[in-house]
């Protein structure tokens, strides 16, 4: 009899170690099981409506990051340009073109985890306490000495970090500047001046004011693209933000 009552003790604490111990990576599992991809435009962009002939858009995609792909991205931009309901096409001739879409990716690579916001507003909790916790019943189990409960502590503080490391919120990003150059209608001059600064020396900068007349207007603006899941590799989160940067890219016209 002693033996079964043991037996439901040890399964008792078994439970109470899972559920305090590994609760939050448990939440994490569940709750971030599911890829999410947003994306976001930091400015809306819009171009003058032009006839069905001159709707044509040279694109120019680079970046310095080294895991980029770049022809994957390219490829993601042509199909969403073929599901353009208003008619515009890609072209590889910059000069017949309309509209140049210049795009420069920043930054594809691991962010912070959102789960310092979760944690945050939890409020305090010590999910490492917790599983000490857990682990002090296991201790209490083992004769109710101050020995074994520390021995058990660390014990469960062991299986808490063991599982949040197994189970992590991941987050990629990606940063991507554009610039879209749209030729100006027949007779119309675009005035460009631009500033440009430059620290020449700790003593002081140099400032540079350029001006130029020009045949096209330009629009700048950002897309950002996070993909968010538990224990998510880039590989399996590739595909989709650049579908979903891509289809944003293509809404522009």
């Amino acid at each position: 009899m002693k033996a079964i009552t043991r037996f439901y003790r040890t399964l008792l604490v078994a439970v109470v170690i899972a559920t305090l111990g590994g609760c939050a990576a448990v939440n994490t599992a569940i709750a971030k099981r599911k890829l999410d991809i947003q994306t976001k435009i930091s400015t809306a962009v819009f171009v003058d409506p032009v006839k069905r002939a001159k709707r044509t858009v040279y694109v120019d995609i680079r970046s310095g990051v080294m895991e980029f792909d770049r022809n994957a991205l390219s490829r993601a931009v042509k199909d969403a340009f073929v599901g353009n309901t208003n008619g515009y096409t890609i072209t590889d001739d910059p000069d017949e073109a309309q509209y140049l879409m210049n795009i420069f990716v920043i930054t594809l690579e691991r962010a912070s985890p959102t789960a310092a916001e979760v944690a945050l507003n939890q409020g305090y909790r010590g999910d490492v306490g917790a599983g000490a916790a857990a682990g002090m019943i296991v201790g209490a189990d083992k004769g109710h000495s101050g020995t074994s409960m520390v021995a058990g502590g660390l014990l469960g503080a062991i299986g808490t970090t063991a599982a949040n490391a197994f189970i992590q919120d991941t987050t990629f990003m990606l940063v991507a500047d554009v610039q879209v150059k749209e030729k100006a209608a027949p007779g119309v001059i675009v005035r460009k001046d631009s500033k440009i600064s430059a620290k020449v020396s700790d003593a002081g900068t140099s400032t540079q004011t350029v001006s130029e007349a020009t045949n096209k207007k330009e629009y700048r603006t950002r897309i950002v693209t996070t993909a968010n899941q538990a224990n998510l590799d880039l590989v399996d989160a590739q595909e989709q933000m650049f579908k979903k940067t891509a289809y944003a890219m293509a809404s522009f016209f």
